[in-house]
């Protein structure tokens, strides 16, 4: 579970924990803002892979994205399974983006 922190007294246990909660939010507003950027891309991977004559449901890529997780995950002691359920998500809303954009298109 990792090093144990000793307190010296109940306020510095809750300013550390107003700290950590503030700093949390803060990653999660950047993880939204991250996620929209990313979903943001899948207009312009639309019009080239309509460009190209290209499927829009790319197995090798994902196949890939899903290794590269996998590695990211074991060297930073996260869940790899986890962040690929995660990083499916992302894909499904990329993928979703574009069936938008493909009726937009017609």
């Amino acid at each position: 579970m990792g090093e144990k922190i000793l307190f010296d007294n109940d306020q510095e246990a809750k300013d550390l924990l107003l700290k950590s909660r503030k700093e949390i939010d803060e990653i999660d507003n950047k993880l939204i803002d991250l996620i929209s950027l990313r979903t943001s891309l899948a207009k312009d991977i639309l019009h080239v892979k309509l460009h190209l004559g290209m499927e829009i449901y790319d197995k090798t890529r994902e196949e890939s994205i899903h290794k590269k997780i996998t590695i990211l995950a074991e060297e930073k002691d996260l869940d790899p399974e986890i962040l690929n359920q995660i990083m499916d998500m992302l894909t499904i809303l990329n993928k979703n983006k574009q069936k938008e954009h493909l009726k937009e298109e017609c």
